[in-house]
C-alpha cells in the first residue's frame, strides 16, 4: 500500500505530501490545476520517462517519493530525482537504482490506469495481456517459456537461413573443385615423368643431328669394317698395348705408362660399344614427338594455372581434396541446422499450445466475470465475449489473436470492442476488467481519470464499482465526477494559485465538513447554491 507520496517542484506543484490510507482514496480539482501532475509522480516512481519542461521553472531539480507499506510489516522507499536538463536518479530503498529496478520494484506494488486506458483496450496486444492475467500465475511462466521457445526458434531459422543462403556460393565452390580435381587426376601428372619428357622432346627434335654425331664418333674410334684396323683409335690403342707390353717388366715406370695405355685401350673399346648401342636406339617412330608434345603441353596448362610447377600442382590437388572435405562437413551442419529448426518449431508450437490451452479453458470466464461487473456500472443486458483466433505463424506470446466482442444492448449482434462501444462504454468494460484483473494483481490500484464519458447514474455505479474495488485494497483514483468522489474514504483537492508571478498548486486533505463544498463546485453550482449543497449532501449520505 502507499502510504506516502512526497512531490517537490514538479510542474505547478512546489510541494506536496500526501497521506495515503486503505480503502478508496480520491484526488480532484479544477481543470488544469495540476490533477494530471501526480499521475506523472507515479508514473515517474514507475519507471516512466519525464517528460520535457516537468521540472518547476526556477528550480533545479524535481524529486518524487513514495512510501510502500509491504505485508511484512517494513517500509520501501521508491524515489526518483528528474534535473532541469532532464537527466534522472532513481532510488530503491534508499539505494541507486536504475529505472528498470524501479519498474520492476513498483510495478509489483501498484498499478497505474491511465485516462486513456480504455483506448489502449481497443489494442490486440493489451487484450491479450487481460487476458492472460486472469489466466493466473502459471500463465507468466508460460508465457516466458514460449518467448525463450520463439527466440530459440528464430536464431535456429536465422542460422539456417545463413548456411542456406552460403549453400548456393559452396556448391559453386565444390563444383569447381571438383571439377579441378577430376583434371588433375585425368593427368595423374609426376615429376619424373615430366622431367623425362622433357629429355625425350629435346633428343626426338635432334634426333638426326644426335645420329651424325654418333656416326662420326664411332669412325673416329672403331673406324669402317672395310677400313684396316689401323685406321682406328681403338686399334691404335691396341696396337702401343701390345708395343709397350714387349718392354714390360724392365722399368717399373714405362710398365706404369704401359697400364695406362691397356686402360685407354679398353675404355675406347667399351665407348665403342656403347655408341654401337646409341646409335641403334636413337630413333623417332612417326608421332611420337606430336605425343610428347600433347602430354607436355597438358602438363604445362596445369602448371600454369596451379603454381608453375608440378609438385605445386599435386600440392594444390592436396588442398582441393581439403577443402572438398570441409564443404562435405558444412552440408552436414546444413543438416543439423534443419534439424535444430525442426526441433526449435516443435518447442515452440507445443510451448504455444500450453498458452492457447490456458487462454481458451479462461476465456469464458474471464468473460463471465465481466458481464456481472457490467450488470453493476449500469450496463444490465451487456454480452461480453472473448474470441481466440489463430494467428499465421507463433510468436513470443503464442499463436493466438485475442477479440473482445460486446453487444452493449439486448438484441444487438456482439462485435469487436474497438468498433461497438462508446467512449463511455469503453471506460466501464476497462472498469471491469480492470477490477477482473485486479483481484490477482498489486494492492495499490491508480485510476487517472477513467471516468471520462460518464455521468449520471452511470457515474455512481462506476463509483460503486470502485468502492467495492477499493475493498481489502487501495485504490487512489483522480477524477472529476461528484458521484464518485462522494464515496472516497478519503478526499483530496488541488488548487491552483496564480495570483504569484508562477502559478503554483497545492494539495490538501479535506475534512468531513470540507467536503461538501468541493462537491458543490464540482456540480458546476457557487458555493452559496443551496440546492447544490443539497444535491452534495445527499450524495454523501447516500455513500
Amino acid at each position: 500500500m502507499l502510504e506516502e507520496l512526497r512531490v517537490e517542484n514538479l510542474l505547478l506543484i512546489e510541494r506536496a505530501e500526501l497521506r495515503l490510507g486503505p480503502g478508496l482514496n480520491v484526488l480532484t480539482g479544477e481543470t488544469g490545476a495540476g490533477k494530471t501532475v501526480l499521475a506523472h509522480a507515479l508514473d515517474l516512481l514507475l519507471g516512466g520517462k519525464p517528460r520535457p519542461g516537468i521540472v518547476r521553472p526556477g528550480a533545479a531539480e524535481a524529486y518524487v517519493e513514495g512510501v510502500f507499506a509491504l505485508p511484512d510489516g517494513e517500509d520501501l522507499v521508491l524515489a526518483r530525482r528528474v534535473t532541469a536538463e532532464g537527466r534522472t536518479r532513481a532510488y530503491v530503498g534508499g539505494r541507486s537504482a536504475t529505472a528498470a529496478d524501479l519498474a520492476a520494484a513498483g510495478g509489483a506494488l501498484l498499478s497505474f490506469y491511465g485516462q486513456h486506458e480504455h483506448r489502449r483496450l481497443t489494442l490486440a496486444s493489451a487484450q491479450l495481456e487481460i487476458l492472460d492475467g486472469f489466466c493466473g500465475a502459471g500463465q507468466a511462466e508460460r508465457r516466458a517459456a514460449c518467448a525463450a521457445a520463439y527466440a530459440a526458434e528464430r536464431t535456429a531459422r536465422e542460422e539456417l537461413a545463413e548456411l542456406e543462403a552460403r549453400a548456393g556460393a559452396r556448391d559453386r565452390e565444390l563444383d569447381l573443385l571438383e571439377w579441378e580435381l577430376a583434371e588433375i587426376e585425368r593427368a595423374d601428372p609426376t615429376p619424373e615423368e615430366n622431367a623425362d619428357l622433357l629429355a625425350e622432346r629435346e633428343r626426338l627434335r635432334h634426333v638426326e643431328s644426335l645420329r651424325a654425331a654418333v656416326a662420326a664418333a664411332l669412325a673416329g674410334l672403331a673406324g669402317d669394317a672395310d677400313e684396316l684396323p689401323t685406321a682406328s683409335a681403338t686399334a691404335a690403342l691396341a696396337a702401343s698395348a701390345a708395343a709397350l707390353d714387349g718392354a714390360g717388366g724392365v722399368d717399373s715406370a714405362l710398365d706404369a705408362l704401359a697400364a695406362r695405355v691397356h686402360a685407354l685401350a679398353v675404355e675406347a673399346d667399351d665407348v665403342a660399344g656403347e655408341l654401337r648401342g646409341y646409335a641403334e636406339g636413337v630413333d623417332a617412330p612417326p608421332g611420337r614427338l606430336d605425343e610428347v608434345e600433347d602430354r607436355l603441353g597438358v602438363l604445362d596448362r596445369l602448371e600454369r594455372k596451379h603454381g608453375g610447377s608440378i609438385d605445386a600442382v599435386l600440392e594444390h590437388a592436396k588442398t582441393c581434396r581439403r577443402r572438398r572435405d570441409e564443404l562435405a562437413a558444412a552440408e552436414g551442419a546444413l543438416d543439423g541446422a534443419r534439424a535444430r529448426r525442426a526441433a526449435a518449431r516443435e518447442a515452440l508450437a507445443a510451448a504455444a499450445g500450453e498458452l492457447h490451452a490456458a487462454r481458451e479453458a479462461a476465456a469464458e470466464p474471464l468473460a463471465a466475470a465481466v458481464r456481472d461487473r457490467l450488470a453493476g456500472l449500469a450496463m444490465d443486458g451487456a454480452t461480453f465475449a472473448v474470441r481466440l483466433g489463430e494467428r499465421h505463424a507463433p510468436g513470443p506470446a503464442g499463436a493466438d489473436d485475442v477479440e473482445f466482442l460486446i453487444a452493449p444492448n439486448p438484441g444487438v449482434p456482439a462485435g469487436p470492442l474497438r468498433d461497438t462501444a462508446s467512449g463511455g462504454e469503453l471506460s466501464r468494460v476497462m472498469l471491469a476488467l480492470m477490477g477482473v484483473a485486479a483481484e490477482a494483481g498489486p494492492t495499490t490500484l491508480v485510476f487517472d481519470e477513467v471516468d471520462a464519458g460518464i455521468g449520471g447514474q452511470t457515474a455512481r455505479a462506476v463509483g460503486e464499482q470502485l468502492r467495492t474495488l477499493a475493498a481489502g485494497r487501495q485504490v487512489i483514483c483522480i477524477t472529476h465526477l461528484p458521484q464518485i468522489a462522494s464515496l472516497a474514504d478519503r478526499h483530496f483537492t488541488i488548487v491552483k494559485d496564480v495570483e504569484r508571478d508562477t502559478a503554483r498548486t497545492t494539495v490538501t486533505q479535506l475534512q468531513r465538513r470540507d467536503v461538501v463544498g468541493e462537491l458543490v463546485r464540482m456540480l458546476g453550482a457557487e458555493e452559496g447554491d443551496a440546492a447544490a449543497r443539497r444535491h452534495a449532501r445527499q450524495l454523501l449520505e447516500a455513500a
